[in-house]
């Protein structure tokens, strides 16, 4: 019996150094009044495609096979109509840990840089107002600990849970992890204790995604620059201690030459894809592992 389990976990650390994964595009759809869609995230079932309309916004659909019906529901990401998370970039959801979402802010005149910033939101009185008037805003936070851009994910080391990030650009990327109890407290993530570990990554990655049954963090990303759909499956645990992503797998998936802006499983062989095209800008994928 030992030896039949050493076996089964030797073909286990197999799978996970060869990386035997498989994508394929199966059906492509357009949903509308998303603007540029910037991210999915799945929660309880539901499908929340949020993106950049007049204002950024959050939309709920419901499943129903390869097919997204639309519940009625939607958030606008403003206080007071002003628009505040204007560029959505990220939603780190976990549990009854603290939510934050990810933000692009354009330079202001005389600014070379854009600014990267991070919200810890009361989630559930967001959805219950439709805003983020009345207190549901509770902390902004610069991200200057990034080089570009952040797009928050929630993923566990150690047994202990982190909000990971990562850069949009040509070198120098890195993901980062951040303590989300100190990230929920502070003003900017360069301040003592926020900051828990970091390795460098691969250019270009639009979103995170946390498998966390397989210790796998998935660098959802485009070729080049804005076009092109990337998928970099990468061993977080190794990465975490060599400094470099440890990549299992890269998958590219050619035929679309749009700019790929999120993804995430919904069930273990399938997922959502979702782009910044006003056309096919949600996509349904198998997965084979």
């Amino acid at each position: 019996m030992k030896t039949i389990a050493i076996l089964l976990f030797t073909g286990l650390l197999s799978f996970l150094v060869t990386g035997d994964v498989t994508m394929n595009l199966v059906k492509e759809t357009t949903i509308d009044s998303l603007g540029a869609c910037q991210g999915v995230s799945i929660q309880h079932g539901k499908a929340l495609l949020y993106g950049d309309r007049e204002v950024g916004m959050i939309r709920q659909f419901s499943f129903d096979h390869d097919t997204l019906t639309y519940d009625h529901k939607e958030c606008k990401l403003t206080v007071n109509g002003k628009n505040v998370i204007n560029h959505p970039t990220g939603v780190a959801y976990h549990g009854n840990l603290p939510v934050f979402m990810g933000n692009s802010v354009k330079p202001a005149p005389g600014e070379k840089a854009w600014k990267a910033m991070i919200y810890c939101i009361n989630w559930a009185g967001l959805w219950k107002t439709g805003t983020l008037d009345g207190g549901n805003l509770l902390k902004t936070i610069s991200d200057d600990a990034c080089i570009q851009g952040t797009r928050p994910e929630y993923v566990e080391y150690q047994h202990k849970w982190y909000v990971a990030t990562a850069d949009y650009g040509n070198h120098g990327n890195e993901v980062r992890l951040y303590d989300p109890e100190r990230l929920s407290h502070c003003s900017k993530t360069s301040e003592p204790g926020v900051l828990y570990k970091k390795f460098t990554c691969t250019p270009w990655v639009q979103n995170l995604y946390w498998i966390a049954d397989k210790g796998i963090i998935v660098l959802i990303q485009n070729q080049i620059e804005g076009r092109k759909w990337r998928f970099t499956y990468v061993d977080l645990e190794k990465s975490i201690q060599t400094g470099q992503q440890q990549v299992i797998k890269v998958v590219d998936v050619d035929e679309r030459a749009d700019e790929l802006e999120g993804f995430a499983f919904n069930g273990k062989d399938k997922g959502v894809a979702v782009t910044s095209s006003r056309k096919k800008n949600v996509n349904f994928m198998d997965i084979n592992w």
